[in-house]
């Protein structure tokens, strides 16, 4: 008796494909291959490459390379330290949204809070800004928005006060969004001994109380993001902070969904409906996947991400993708992508 369902093709707004300058970890083929294992039609790479991504010399190059290699469709968020803002009308026209970082992350690139009301106003309001931001940085984030009615999102949340802030802030009419990745909702801190370095990421692993709180209020979270960061092994044993998701996220959701703790609709409303609501992101019927609900075992060697490695790897989980179409086209079928690189296409083609 065949387990097979269809599914809507899957956006992640929230991936760091690495590509360009640091390519030992993912490039763009590689990752967007690992997309479309994990049923992701669409990802939106973050701009902290190894050469931020805050001027349009680099977002062209970036896209140009990307257009060359990918195998899903792909969109770009901007960068901003504060010092680019007459960059920020031509970039908007090319990207999906705005990053900043308020808290400390990969490639050390961090903004100065004072900078964010100047920047909030100055990124087009029919586009939003998108925030790292952790428990220390929330308030002065939200604050930073009263008048200026523009979308923000706050991403990866990992903990209940942050969560609680956010429902505060959404319940005041303020147009607040909010993303929390699967190792958040399936990993906390009790987990670090167990993983060691696999384990360490930002923001890091909370308490089970932060989980509950999270899995409590699901309602209240607009989208799964899964925060795709690889390292290679080298890197995390000297310490890189970040995990890769891809590959998890989905089959962790409907292991979740067979265990009764979240719907079936809840899943496609988080991985589909709202991430092309909130971040304009254009979707058709004909771009959909189909996945196995048998259990399965994640394995480091059938993973495709250039890492080789999941924090959870040798888990027991439901929902193997089986094949994953675009547009029409078959791209991905028992394992393999047998799209070619460079047949993904780049959103908002605008540069």
């Amino acid at each position: 008796m065949s387990n097979i369902v269809r599914l809507p093709g899957l956006i992640d707004v929230h991936v760091h494909l690495r590509d360009p300058g640091q390519t030992e970890k993912e490039d763009f083929t590689t990752g967007t291959s690992a997309a479309l294992a994990g049923g992701f039609t669409t990802v939106v790479d973050m701009p902290n490459n190894s050469q931020p991504i805050t001027t349009i010399e680099r977002l062209k190059e970036k896209r140009d390379i990307a257009s060359k290699k990918v195998v899903s469709d792909i969109g770009f968020h901007y960068g901003s330290l504060g010092d680019n803002l007459d960059t920020f009308e031509e970039a908007a026209k090319s990207t999906i949204g705005l990053k900043l970082y308020l808290n400390n992350t990969t490639g050390g690139y961090l903004l100065d809070a004072k900078h964010l009301r100047e920047i909030y106003a100055a990124w087009p309001k029919e586009s939003v800004v998108l925030l790292h931001v952790e428990e220390d940085v929330i308030d002065i984030a939200i604050e930073s928005l009263e008048g200026l009615n523009r979308p923000v999102h706050v991403c990866h949340m990992p903990s209940q006060a942050i969560l609680e802030k956010i429902i505060i802030a959404k319940k005041q009419g303020l147009p607040v969004t909010c993303g929390v990745c699967p190792h958040h909702m399936f990993l906390t801190n009790q987990d670090l001994d167990r993983l060691g370095v696999y384990g360490d990421m930002l923001p890091s692993l909370k308490t089970k109380a932060d989980q509950d709180y999270l899995w409590e209020h699901l309602d209240d979270i607009d989208i799964f993001e899964s925060d795709h960061a690889p390292h290679t092994d080298e890197e995390k044993q000297a310490g890189a902070h970040g995990v890769p998701g891809l590959e998890t996220t989905l089959p962790l959701l409907l292991t979740a969904e067979k265990q009764g703790r979240i719907t079936r609709e809840q899943i496609i409303d988080k991985c589909f409906t709202a991430p092309a609501r909130i971040f304009n992101i254009p979707t058709d019927d004909d771009t959909y996947i189909e996945v196995d609900l048998d259990e399965y075992v994640i394995r480091n060697d059938e993973l495709l991400t250039k890492c080789g490695w999941s924090p959870f790897a040798g888990q027991t989980v439901n929902g193997k993708v089986k094949k994953v179409y675009i547009r029409g086209e078959l791209v991905f079928e028992d394992g393999k992508v047998v799209a070619k690189p460079g047949s993904g296409r780049v959103l908002k083609d605008k540069l």
